[in-house]
């Protein structure tokens, strides 16, 4: 890691409705100068097409220079891998940063990490969190919940994980999507431990 990062963060961004969250995080953490190893699954490249006006292109490499001339990110602070990139550092405990977040987390994410399927980089890179107790959060978004995904939030969070649902709230008064978005956004960084402006703290404002 280059010393001009003082944090590495791992990001996975799977095919939930919702990708709008992922790809913000992603901006703040390069606006935090964290460096981000950034990992997106095939559905999730469906979903950004169908959500968004992001023409991401089809391989990791081409994605980290698309992404990181949007984001404005310094050279190697953000690194996007495949899903079978199985020399990236995320694939093990040696190298993988303390701190990952899958948002938003598909509730098929959610179900192999929950049972340590570890059938690609994403999956494996959480398992790796998971067994070297390290931070690990997931976004899920999906409506209703069935017993299944409730069985898989309380297994993992039994695990040390911690879920964070996309539900924003509204005592803010948000005035735009992007409100939502950044709603959501500042809890997973508060929880990460970095300073952010995009939500005032409860009862800051009669501080």
């Amino acid at each position: 890691m280059s010393d001009a990062f003082e944090r590495r963060v791992t990001v996975a961004i799977t095919g939930a409705s919702g990708v709008q969250y992922g790809l913000r995080l992603v901006q703040c953490l390069i606006e935090a100068r964290a460096q981000v190893l950034l990992l997106i699954s095939r559905a999730a490249q469906v979903v950004i097409a169908t959500e968004t006006d992001l023409a991401l292109p089809g391989t990791p490499e081409q994605q980290q220079a698309y992404l990181s001339r949007l984001f404005g990110a310094a050279q190697d602070q953000l690194r996007v891998f495949g899903r079978e990139q199985w020399m990236a550092p995320v694939a093990s405990g040696s190298g993988a940063p303390t701190s990952m977040v899958v948002c938003p987390c598909s509730t098929g994410a959610l179900s192999a990490i929950a049972c340590g399927a570890s059938n690609n980089l994403i999956e494996r890179a959480a398992d790796v969190v998971l067994k070297e107790r390290r931070q690990l959060i997931l976004v899920p978004r999906e409506a209703p919940y069935s017993e299944i995904h409730l069985e898989h939030m309380l297994k993992l969070t039994r695990m040390g994980a911690m879920v964070i649902p996309a539900s924003p709230g509204f005592y803010q008064r948000p005035g735009s999507v992007a409100q939502m978005i950044d709603f959501i956004v500042a809890r997973i960084l508060s929880q990460l431990g970095f300073e952010q402006r995009l939500l005032p703290r409860w009862g800051e404002d009669l501080l």
